[in-house]
């Protein structure tokens, strides 16, 4: 006899995963036998003892990947019942699925009539993806009278492909004739057809089920859901409003109910469902940021604003609350409350940048150009990456505001710190460009070009510029072609490589990387470029209607009318 020390316990599970809408179940527990003070483990060889007693020192000096490899092969040797649950603990433990799998149907051959190892098999051929072979052990273990939930399968089934999953169905069907009593084979069914895409026949099989079952906050979602995918918005709605009323009190029916409202555009209706869920657990924090972001969506901003103070008290969604504050003091004409929101927005989070953005943006705009320098050199102070990448956003604030001045000593003064940098560079390029000095634009190209000989970004915008700007055509070319072999799909390069190929000549080449460029972003600049080589090409009707269209989405582009006024088309 061997008194054996218990890792933490004799139970060992698989946790949970997401799960996927309705089929929200925790995966099934394997709980093993709980041992005595001492365990009988039956004849062993002095060999034998003498590892089991080394595995569990081991264990104990936290060695467990080591004691786990030990006592697979004791169970192997041994075939003792004892040994065998003993290494599945700690293949368990050390997540070793191979291990668990070898050792799930030495167990199963010593006991077939213990439904335990059968459950075992069905965690791990689940964890493992085979499917066909877990539902194999889920149903051994109904025939051999233990408890299996087939929901845990649909959880894990949402992303297969489809003819897998018509497999599975078929298993399932199967299996609901010969376990009628199992409402989680046929819920688990529902769950799939759903998956599928077979949402009539989920329906059918759905209300089969309702009609032998009591419902569940569970099957009123999924009802909802199939309704929803089959454009039965009406009735989908009339379901979860049943539902609420039926399970008043259950969270995840009503948090359903309210974001099916979201969706379907009843933004006040699903306002007041998160209402609901706030007054019943005033700590649900995450649910009173969605009420906030609804009065947010609704402009009910007094609301709103007292929600985000709340949540940026006990510290919940304090970064998403200051940003969203940030936003509706700017749409109340509060720009220092809106500033001082969007500067607590702290560094790290999803919208620190484009709240330091938005802050400098706005204290630009107010006049207040030393405060927007000030802070961001003192948010950046101590880090050079974050400094030059503030620099590129000043500067770029400063220019839209028209500061060119202020922004070309900000340039310089930053070039001089870091010589050479080619991301500030790249910004003085565009301060250049603002100015419509090419000199300077090229010059600062070049540089970059000559540190960085593949930057795909600095060829092609000084490719542009020569093509569009300078009768330097078959250099841009040069340029752009550069440019292409670097990034091959870049709808930007690819109009620039159209333009230069029609700024030489080559019409027919440039209508086939103009559509190509149209056709990744049909933006008014490439709508522009394109009708003008259609016009070229004397194809005036096809010409005439990409500019129409064109028209349409953006009637002020300026960029449209020029071509057609420099070409005297006549609309």
């Amino acid at each position: 006899m061997l008194a054996c020390a218990a890792l933490a316990g004799c139970a060992t599970s698989v946790p949970p995963s997401e799960t996927d809408g309705a089929a929200a179940r925790a995966m099934p527990t394997l709980v093993l036998q709980e041992p005595t003070a001492e365990i009988e483990y039956g004849s062993f060889t002095e060999d034998q003892l003498y590892e089991a007693i080394i595995s569990e020192l081991s264990a104990q000096r936290g060695q467990v990947a080591e004691a786990g490899e030990s006592y697979f092969d004791l169970a192997v040797s041994t075939r003792d019942i004892t040994i065998i649950q003993r290494a599945i603990q700690f293949a368990s433990v050390n997540s070793d699925i191979n291990a668990l799998l070898q050792l799930g149907m030495l167990w199963a051959q010593l006991e077939p009539t213990n439904p335990q190892p059968q459950l075992l098999l069905s965690i791990q051929f689940l964890e493992s993806g085979a499917f066909e072979q877990a539902i194999s052990h889920m149903s051994r273990v109904l025939e051999l009278g233990g408890n299996m939930d087939f929901a845990v399968l649909s959880s894990r089934t949402s992303r297969l492909d489809p003819k897998v999953r018509a497999v599975l169905i078929e298993n399932l069907r199967g299996l609901k004739g010969e376990f009628s009593n199992q409402d989680s084979i046929h819920l688990t069914l529902v769950q799939l057809l759903a998956q599928n895409g077979d949402f009539q026949e989920a329906l059918t099989e759905l209300n089969l089920l309702k009609e032998d079952t009591e419902p569940t906050p569970n099957t009123v979602m999924l009802e909802a859901q199939i309704l929803q995918n089959m454009d039965r918005s009406e009735r989908a709605m009339r379901v979860m409003r049943s539902g609420i009323a039926k399970f008043d009190t259950d969270k995840a029916l009503r948090l359903s109910y309210a974001r099916m409202l979201i969706q379907n555009e009843e933004y006040e209706q699903a306002q007041k469902q998160f209402q609901i869920l706030v007054e019943q657990d005033p700590q649900d924090w995450e649910t009173l940021y969605s009420v906030a972001l609804l009065d947010t969506q609704l402009q009910n901003f007094d609301q709103a604003i007292a929600a985000y103070t709340k949540l940026i008290g006990v510290n919940q969604n304090a970064d998403d609350s200051h940003y969203n504050l940030g936003l509706i003091y700017q749409e109340q004409g509060n720009l220092d409350k809106s500033i001082e929101n969007f500067r607590q927005v702290r560094i790290g989070t999803n919208n620190f940048l484009a709240a330091q953005q938005q802050a400098t943006r706005l204290s630009i705009q107010s006049g207040r150009l030393e405060d927007a320098h000030d802070w961001l050199s003192q948010l950046s102070r101590g880090q050079p990456r974050l400094e030059v990448l503030f620099t590129t956003i000043e500067s770029t604030l400063l220019i839209q505001e028209e500061h060119p001045d202020a922004a070309e000593q900000l340039l310089n003064t930053a070039l001089n710190k870091f010589p050479n940098e080619t991301d500030l560079l790249f910004a003085r390029v565009l301060y250049y460009d603002s100015q419509s000095d090419k000199e300077g634009s090229e010059r600062d190209l070049r540089q970059i070009i000559l540190m960085l000989p593949e930057d795909s970004r600095a060829l092609n915008h000084l490719g542009y510029m020569l093509a569009d700007q300078t009768t330097r055509h078959e250099e841009a070319l040069e340029l752009i072609e550069r440019a292409i072999a670097i990034s091959p799909d870049d709808p930007a390069i690819i109009d620039s490589l159209g333009w230069a190929l029609y700024k030489v000549g080559r019409y027919e080449e440039s209508l086939v990387q103009m559509r190509r460029a149209f056709a990744a972003f049909p933006d008014d600049e490439v709508a522009s470029h394109l009708g003008e080589v259609l016009w070229a090409l004397e194809r005036f009707d096809e010409a005439m209607r990409v500019w129409q269209d064109a028209l349409e989405t953006d009637p002020e582009s300026p960029l449209i009318a020029e071509a057609m006024e420099r070409l005297q088309v006549a609309e």
